[in-house]
């Protein structure tokens, strides 16, 4: 069993920056892929970034590539989403996941059902 909690969500202007943490409990946290996932209001949940068990390989959405960079420190169980150059259409509930397979190409970890666990969501709110 793994315990996921994500924190540092919250109000940002256009064109700012947050990072979020995702600090994970129970089981070996190097040998899960993390990935992250929000959701925008009426919307469906969406992928955003996935990082390997090593932390040695990353996939993002089109939509965030080159403003937002996911990280991983096995040593302190902990992802991490730093978000620069923020959009209004970021505004999301933003999630994180654990997902105990290994895969050669990140590309094949973007599914949400390949996920095993997940945190309850931090609120990033983007104003205009």
């Amino acid at each position: 069993q793994v315990q996921l909690v994500e924190s540092g969500g919250g109000l940002v202007q256009a064109g700012g920056s947050l990072r979020l943490s995702c600090a994970a409990s129970g089981r070996t946290f190097s040998s899960y892929t993390m990935g992250w996932f929000r959701q925008a209001p009426g919307r469906e949940r969406e992928f955003v970034a996935v990082i390997s068990r090593s932390g040695t390989r990353t996939y993002y959405a089109d939509s965030v590539k080159g403003r937002f960079t996911i990280s991983k420190d096995n040593a302190k169980n902990t992802v991490y989403l730093q978000m620069n150059s923020l959009k209004p259409e970021d505004t999301a509930v933003y999630y994180c996941a654990a997902d105990s397979g290994d895969y050669s190409n990140m590309y094949y970890a973007v599914s949400q059902s390949s996920y095993d666990y997940w945190g309850q969501g931090t609120q990033v709110t983007v104003s205009s």
